[in-house]
């Protein structure tokens, strides 16, 4: 089942894609969004209930999958090529020990459909494709064995990076946290319909080209380890969201570096989860 996050006329929903329609389901559960629903347990009931078309997916105003997750986690190179393309671009990087990460905050995610926004401060602007895992069950010191069972679903990430700022120092927060700067959607894609997610297609598209190119076999640390690691330290809750890192083919790592620009279209493609489009514009001007 996919999963939904939008606004019609104003008003904030989740829903469940049905066809090239969407079914409205926050009334019907009686939450105002998927957080609200995974907090609550409820989105096994869906199961049960048939559900009826009621507006046309193109009449909606998408909205993150998560809008308001308490904890947005991204793992910096998991991809075993990605790794070797950041050595050959003279950045001195061991094979990791442990996952490496780093957080998001919830204003910098921008949704299906919306544009992601260079920054007026930079023109480094660069894409990131990779897989989401949204947690449905909360835990701390989760087993590897039993990760997947506290994974709700899975979406499609850009992890826009502006790398000017995320090489001032050591620590790369600034260049993964400017506003609207991290794509994410356009839909939750329930686990039980992806029961191995270590084997999924992963594309990056920008203006019809294919930048990356990648299959998440090729993660270094698979998605129960990450999650097991991450419960260590955090208290996983329901609607927290994982970025899993991305394949080889960024901007930054191309001779010449290849960076986004205002009126450009990007798209992360992923294998049984679908296509998340945004444009690309400029921050506008403060008033």
């Amino acid at each position: 089942m996919k999963i939904v996050s939008y606004r019609r006329k104003g008003v904030a929903s989740v829903g469940a894609v049905v066809g090239d329609g969407v079914a409205e389901i926050g009334a019907l559960l009686g939450v105002g969004s998927l957080r609200e629903l995974l907090e609550r347990g409820l989105l096994g009931k869906l199961a049960g209930i048939k559900l009826a078309t009621e507006e046309d997916l193109s009449a909606l105003t998408f909205l993150p999958v998560v809008p308001d997750p308490r904890h947005l986690i991204c793992v910096g190179v998991n991809y075993l090529d990605h790794l070797r393309e950041v050595q050959a671009a003279g950045v001195a990087r061991p094979p990791p020990r442990q996952p490496s990460l780093f957080l998001r905050v919830a204003d910098s995610l921008v949704a299906h459909q919306a544009p992601m926004l260079i920054p007026k401060v930079s023109d480094q602007f660069d894409y990131e494709a990779e897989l989401a895992v949204i947690i449905g069950k909360a835990g701390r010191y989760i087993d590897e064995q039993h990760a997947l069972e506290h994974v709700a679903g899975y979406s499609c990430f850009n992890d826009g990076s502006v790398r000017d700022w995320q090489f001032h120092t050591t620590q790369v927060t600034p260049g993964k946290n400017f506003p609207a700067s991290g794509g994410f959607g356009p839909w939750m894609v329930t686990a039980d319909e992806i029961p191995d997610p270590h084997n999924l297609d992963i594309k990056l598209v920008l203006n019809g080209t294919t930048m990356q190119h990648g299959n998440t076999s090729d993660f270094i640390f698979t998605i129960p380890k990450v999650v097991a690691y991450i419960s260590s330290f955090i208290m996983l809750q329901p609607g927290d969201v994982i970025a899993t890192g991305t394949p080889a083919g960024v901007g930054f790592s191309r001779e010449p570096p290849v960076f986004m620009k205002p009126g450009d279209v990007c798209e992360v493609v992923i294998e049984k989860i679908g296509t998340l489009h945004n444009a690309i514009a400029r921050e506008p001007s403060p008033d």
